[in-house]
């Protein structure tokens, strides 16, 4: 007779219990005991035994005591600082390394300029990450994480299709494991921006939602789509690749990168592209690459330059239409921007809502959060660097030492 499905053993409900603890935590910072028994739905006595053995892998804290109405007061629990991950952003022509603490905060990062080559940059990376490791060992490192641009297998870790040629096939988790001796995970930048804004933002109203959009405008365009705490990935892991998205028809015999996709008409470049086009002109002061020109001509926007103001209207339009379309169709509760535009939000934000239908009977529209990222353009840094404890606060498991040794197969 084969094991009924759905049930779990008892080691797998405190792991269970453990990570709702975790969870916990995370989402307020410090609880005390008994706070942890009312949201969690647990008896105090299991909090108790939980968050005994907890404190006792380090994993949490006492943090000062509570404010009592008599008796010996209690005292507050927090997530512990002892237990890090690593994270690696790699961007175009950089990559940045950072260490990062249970409640997302990042502790150092460091910024080398990108060889062409990934098998050079997996290398000068894999240098800065054994300097990291060294500088923690008396942590306990839970593992590394890597944003890559472009459709990511986040199962194999393998780069399907990069943002530059030579990003095709590219494995990843497999290549830095090796030379690292330690547990690599591999994934979309959009995607983990989107769950670190998700966990260890702090608008209220986004880590309530059901259906969570991040978007990321620059160069180009992405949405991370967060369902009910998890991430969407889609059966080909390529879910969010709403840059493609054609929504003003052109005569473009291109099926890829059309004339009239959102990509084309409201990325960073399309917003530069905008202003060159009404003021005829091609460069900005003091700006050298598509972020900095865009956060000039908000600044521009926001002292009354009526081409900035032009271009930003013409860009937010169209912004604003896309949006509104995967509202529609995923019935989002939630959309947080992540983008240089979020300069210019006081003129940016109208102007993308300015394109939401309105009306009471609309229900799709009905108080939907329209958002700039808490995280200050951290998020995807944040997310690396936290996509390690990903099994700790889903299961209560961690690494069982602080050696770099790979224990098993890294899920």
């Amino acid at each position: 007779m084969s094991k009924a499905s759905g049930i779990l053993r008892p080691k797998a409900v405190r792991g269970a219990n453990s990570a709702a603890i975790l969870q916990l935590l995370r989402q307020y910072g410090s609880m005390s005991r008994a706070d942890v028994a009312r949201q969690s739905g647990l008896s105090e006595g299991s909090v108790s035994r939980i968050t005994s053995e907890l404190i006792r892998r380090e994993i949490v804290c006492e943090d000062g005591a509570e404010n009592s109405t008599g008796g010996r007061p209690g005292r507050r629990l927090r997530l512990a600082e002892r237990h890090l991950g690593l994270g690696i952003e790699i961007r175009r022509g950089e990559v940045r390394v950072a260490s990062a603490t249970l409640t997302g905060k990042i502790l150092e990062s460091l910024t080398i300029a990108a060889p062409a080559s990934p098998d050079e940059l997996l290398k000068a990376t894999g240098s800065v990450v054994r300097s990291f490791r060294e500088k923690y060992r008396k942590n306990y490192i839970e593992g590394l994480g890597v944003s890559v641009r472009g459709i990511v297998n986040s199962r194999t870790g393998i780069v399907e299709f990069g943002n530059l040629p030579a990003w095709v096939g590219v494995p990843v988790r497999e290549q830095l494991q090796a030379s690292l001796n330690m547990p690599v995970h591999v994934d979309n930048n959009v995607r983990l921006a989107a769950i670190a804004e998700y966990n260890y933002g702090n608008l209220l109203e986004v880590r309530n939602s059901q259906c969570l959009l991040f978007a990321m405008v620059d160069d180009g365009i992405g949405i991370g789509i967060v369902l009910d705490g998890k991430l969407y990935y889609g059966p080909r892991d390529a879910a969010g690749e709403f840059g493609q998205m054609v929504i003003a028809d052109s005569d473009d015999a291109e099926q890829l990168d059309r004339a009239g996709c959102l990509e084309k008409l409201a990325s960073s470049t399309a917003l530069c592209e905008h202003y060159s086009a009404l003021t005829r002109t091609r460069s900005l002061p003091g700006a050298s690459d598509s972020r900095g020109r865009v956060r000039r001509i908000c600044q521009l926007a926001l002292g009354g330059d009526e081409a900035a103001l032009g271009a930003l209207v013409k860009t937010c339009r169209y912004l604003g239409i896309g949006l509104a379309n995967v509202i529609w169709g995923l019935n989002a509760d939630a959309v947080v921007l992540d983008a240089p535009i979020n300069e210019a939000w006081s003129i940016v934000a109208p102007l993308i809502r300015n394109q939401f239908p309105k009306g009471e009977d609309i229900i799709t529209f009905r108080n939907i959060v329209l958002r700039p990222s808490s995280l200050g353009g951290e998020a995807t840094i944040i997310g690396a660097a936290t996509l390690p404890f990903q099994r700790l606060f889903t299961s209560g498991e961690v690494r069982r030492s602080n050696d770099n040794e790979v224990r098993g197969q890294i899920a």
